[in-house]
């Protein structure tokens, strides 16, 4: 069975291009770092498997996520490679297709962006490329789909050979012995050419290195590492790793003459004339804060909450009593029935009447991430993240930890300084994931009817705000950070695909449903057991029950918050498994029959103030489960998957406190 292996630089569409062939989807954006992880998915022809990998610029890695594919290339195995290319920056990109083509396995070109390259003024000859590298070259538009079926149609009629060195580029004499040196002392079997393995050995790559050590005498290799590095040094005043960098451009500058042809383009483009508004260094962070605030209103006051009314009229309403007629039709027992209706009803479907905002959120978060906005956004917060010790590139996980965390945690990969990286992941958590959206449109429907959208936006804000301090106060003392460059590409403006924006949506979406149907289930019969249990029996009061006593312990120091009853610490303590469960919990514990009467409720336990102290212990305090777990598997370390814990707890609780008693010393 054919195993292709999709490798390409960052942003060329290799995602895109991954749901095109397959019969699987992978989540899509218009930047860098959205696959932070091998994926694997079934051709739609059934020619075999397709294997995307993470971006990168060349097969020396520099990120955690770009050594995914450098690990994948050596341990790996696979039958064919398909790279994809930017045809508006080809240049660049052709440096990671010559390591490819020397790699020696059989390749395919899939040349990405044509229409984006004629609007730059470069027309690309796919045929002219193809007779050059020796390779098949499919001209395609990965967004739209467009030359996909001519790209599949190759894939399905290559044939499985073993070795196809189509590049063979002369390095220069003291490069060359090297190279034959290595080659000839690598007598033992490797199913990876030797001169492919030189060459990345000289470049610097360290897990080839490594590799190598296995094959050829490690002093062998480092006395020859040495005395070319000093050659090269003397004779071309560069080192070594540069100078196979200059060969390899020489190469591509004159692959460039000829496959290269120039075509009319207005003097400006639409991108830039966006960029200049939007990427300005005094409007490009209210540009950024107006829009979300834009996003919000529809999501809360224009569409979201009309739609969730009638979600919850339904649940409460028509689909409550079929199931309590159906059950009294089953003869089912009084305890079964609470456990239902007022146990997995109340607690899921208190969860579920979200839905519509969470969806209508993602729409367009997924098309400002789709259309290259999103990017834009890191670009311009870069200046402010460097006086803090980090760069924008980090801000990229922390707006995906918007959706949810752990995929957030999980794009820190691409961070390429160790501790910056680090920091990054243990920040994410103070972004407000989406599963604190039902709290905050529980208690901003409740409490700050009229201001909805400016109550939400807030809390988003004060979590990158507080990230943004604690970055500061974290690099200065317990990870001093090493000066690091920012550099990221800022991909031309696209209208998003329908498909590809619908799918995404889907694929964020989905998530919440899944954890309906399984965390929030399991939480709310669980939830329900603990209110209808205490110590002396079943059946018994709410206030006697298990789970008031154990909100009960925490109550008294919460009171300083505003919120010390054992409801809000019970609701506290089971948001650990998912902070959507913070809702259900309180459904439960209130017997609501709709969010409408559960929010009126609320006015009685709590004041405005005390409300919004509440959301903002949401939104800072410990992490949920599946974000406390990514965390210790990409840190490696239980050490500070802990710290990430405590210092949490430590934060939500001082800044609501501070909330709650300034703001009752003003008279709010």
């Amino acid at each position: 069975m054919k195993k292709i292996a999709l490798i390409g630089n960052p942003n060329t569409g290799k995602t895109s291009l991954f749901n095109q062939l397959t019969t699987s989807y992978a989540y899509v954006g218009n930047w860098s770092g959205v696959t932070v992880e091998k994926k694997i998915g079934k051709l739609k022809q059934n020619s075999g498997e397709l294997i995307d990998l993470p971006g990168l610029y060349t097969l020396n890695p520099l990120t955690n996520d770009e050594a995914v594919v450098t690990n994948f290339l050596l341990n790996e195995s696979f039958t064919h490679v398909l790279n994809i290319l930017d045809a508006s920056q080809l240049q660049r990109n052709l440096h990671l297709t010559i390591q490819l083509l020397e790699l020696g396995r059989p390749l395919m070109i899939g040349l990405n962006m044509t229409d984006v390259a004629e609007q730059h003024g470069t027309f690309v000859n796919p045929k002219r490329l193809s007779n050059k590298l020796k390779v098949p070259v499919i001209p395609i538009i990965a967004r739209t789909g467009k030359g996909c079926p001519q790209l599949s149609k190759q894939i399905a009629s290559s044939h499985n050979a073993t070795k196809s060195l189509n590049i063979n580029i002369y390095y220069g004499s003291i490069i060359e012995k090297a190279i034959s040196q290595i080659e000839n002392e690598i007598t033992s079997e490797t199913p990876l050419p030797p001169r492919w393995l030189a060459l990345q050995f000289f470049e610097g790559n360290s897990f080839v290195h490594t590799y190598l050590q296995s094959l050829v005498p490690t002093p062998l290799l480092d006395e020859l590492y040495k005395e070319v590095e000093k050659s090269i040094k003397q004779t071309e005043g560069v080192f070594v790793h540069h100078y196979i960098y200059r060969k390899r451009n020489e190469f591509i500058q004159s692959l460039l003459t000829e496959v290269q042809e120039k075509v009319e383009t207005p003097s400006t483009t639409l991108t830039e004339k966006i960029d200049r508004v939007v990427t300005n260094r005094l409007l490009g962070i209210p540009i950024f804060l107006f829009i979300m605030f834009l996003v919000f209103m529809l999501t809360f006051d224009w569409l979201g909450f009309p739609l969730s009314d009638l979600l919850d009229g339904f649940l409460s309403g028509p689909f409550s009593e079929w199931v309590i007629l159906y059950l009294t039709a089953m003869n089912a027992s009084p305890y079964l029935e609470a456990l239902i209706v007022d146990g997995i009803i109340a607690g899921v479907g208190g969860v579920l009447v979200f839905i519509p905002q969470i969806f209508i959120m993602y729409i367009f978060i997924s098309f400002l991430e789709d259309s290259g906005y999103m990017t834009r956004v890191a670009f311009v917060m870069d200046r402010l993240m460097e006086n803090i010790g980090l760069n924008g590139k980090a801000f990229i996980p922390m707006i995906i930890g918007f959706g949810c965390n752990v995929p957030g945690v999980m794009a820190a990969r691409t961070i390429e300084q160790p501790r910056e990286r680090l920091l990054t992941i243990i920040l994410m958590p103070l972004m407000s994931c989406s599963a604190r959206l039902p709290v905050y449109a529980l208690f901003a429907a409740a409490f700050f009817v009229n201001n909805q959208a400016l109550i939400v936006l807030s809390l988003y804000v004060l979590g990158i705000v507080v990230a943004l301090i604690l970055a500061k106060v974290f690099s200065s003392t317990l990870l001093k950070n090493e000066a690091s460059i920012f550099v990221i590409e800022l991909p031309p403006y696209r209208l998003p695909h329908w498909v590809t924006l619908a799918r995404s949506v889907w694929d964020k979406g989905k998530g919440f449903i899944k954890k309906a149907g399984t965390i929030i289930f399991a939480g709310s019969v669980f939830i329900w057991l603990l209110t209808f249990i205490g110590p002396s029996g079943f059946d018994v009061e709410m206030n006697d029950s298990f789970l008031a006593l154990i909100g009960g312990v925490i109550a008294p120091i919460l009171q300083p918050l505003g919120f010390g009853t054992w409801q809000a610490g019970a609701a506290l303590l089971t948001g650990f498994l998912a902070k959507e469960v913070v809702v259900s919990t309180m459904n439960i514990m209130y017997f609501a029959p709709d969010v409408a009467s559960l929010q009126a409720l609320m006015t009685d336990h709590y004041t405005a103030l005390s409300a919004y102290s509440f959301m903002a212990f949401i939104l800072l305090y410990t992490p949920c489960m599946a974000t406390v777990a990514t965390i210790k598997k990409e840190t490696n370390s239980l050490k500070w998957t802990i710290v990430s814990i405590i210092y949490a707890l430590i934060l939500a609780y001082t800044l609501s406190f501070l909330i709650y008693q300034v703001g009752t010393l003003l008279g709010f």
